[in-house]
């Protein structure tokens, strides 16, 4: 009987000595275990941008933060890294840990970038993930008030009377705004002198005052100029006329053909866990639901345009594409 008894307490001793080791070895799992998906995000989101504070980008981006912020309990923090072509906030999105906590927006300045600027540090398809779609909108055309041109073709008609004469700003090399100027040149054949700033909202007292005559610049800082008076709007590069604005005249009206279409949306680095992307495209998603968003978003003169990430993923590779004909048609690169 003694022995039984020793040999059950032998054999509830394996078991408790298991038990624990089998506890242990689970807390140990759970320790190295990263954090769970569905606690993001648990700390403030770093979100980098191209472009200077008060242009397009910027006040599109600081719209999305806000609501982000509200809803999902943490800051979403608006950073701006200025420089060639937004490129620079491209790298330092890139290079960033893929946690989620570092994201970049997307603007077609990215897909621009992969075959005008030639010597790039990063391949931006290969080395993002596409996370969110938020809208689409167009470039305007306008000009110093002080310019004689009151229609496209007074413009064209006077640029071809004075080559060389006129000057075009641009948010930065790369940029939309500077590859829709470089469309225009190449399909009219006018003959402008191209001058790079860092974002559109640094070169607008260039044009008010009119050292600088004009832009291709994204609609909303475009058109807040126009309607206030500080400088006059000629056309749109959508294919047709744009719903916010239906009284200025698309470019194609009067050079068939001409269009450039951008894009806003958020990326972020290669390696970025599938689930975070998840939850910040359902969040984003949620947010151009949200009226008072959209109203806002009008405001800048855009349309939102929710996609899933795959979705956003085939925008800007076929963008890609699509501008690198642009680029071989107009004859420009950066080195």
């Amino acid at each position: 009987m003694r022995s039984n008894n020793k040999a059950m307490g032998g054999v509830m001793l394996r078991i408790l000595r298991n038990g624990v080791f089998g506890l242990v070895l689970l807390s140990g799992l759970f320790a190295a275990a990263p954090p769970a998906s569905a606690a993001y995000p648990d700390r403030p989101v770093h979100w980098l941008i191209g472009f200077a504070a008060g242009g397009p980008v910027d006040i599109v981006a600081r719209i999305m933060a806000q609501w982000l912020s509200d809803h999902l309990g943490q800051q979403f923090i608006v950073e701006n890294r200025t420089g060639s072509g937004g490129n620079i906030a491209a790298a330092a999105a890139i290079n960033s840990p893929p946690d989620g906590y570092t994201l970049l927006f997307v603007a077609p300045n990215n897909a621009i970038s992969t075959s005008l600027y030639k010597k790039l540090p990063f391949d931006f398809l290969r080395d993002t993930v596409p996370v969110a779609s938020i809208m689409q909108l167009t470039n305007m055309l306008v000009v110093s008030n002080a310019f004689p041109a009151k229609t496209v073709q007074e413009f064209i008609d006077y640029c071809k009377a004075n080559p060389g004469k006129i000057s075009f700003a641009s948010s930065g090399n790369g940029t939309s705004v500077h590859m829709s100027a470089e469309l225009f040149k190449a399909m009219t054949k006018c003959d402008m002198v191209h001058v790079p700033y860092r974002g559109s909202a640094i070169a607008f007292p260039d044009i008010i005052s009119n050292k600088v005559q004009l832009i291709f610049d994204n609609l909303p800082s475009a058109m807040e100029q126009a309607r206030g008076g500080n400088v006059r709007a000629l056309g749109v590069t959508s294919p047709q006329r744009w719903p916010s604005v239906p009284d200025v005249p698309a470019i194609a009206e009067t050079v068939p053909g001409f269009e450039s279409v951008g894009f806003y949306g958020i990326s972020a680095p290669k390696g970025t866990p599938s689930e975070v992307v998840e939850i910040l495209n359902k969040a984003v998603g949620e947010a151009l639901k949200d009226p008072k968003l959209v109203a806002r978003l009008a405001e800048t003169g855009g349309i939102p345009k929710p996609m899933t990430p795959a979705e956003f993923g085939k925008l800007v590779a076929d963008e890609t594409e699509k501008w690198r004909k642009v680029v071989e048609f107009a004859g420009v690169s950066v080195d």
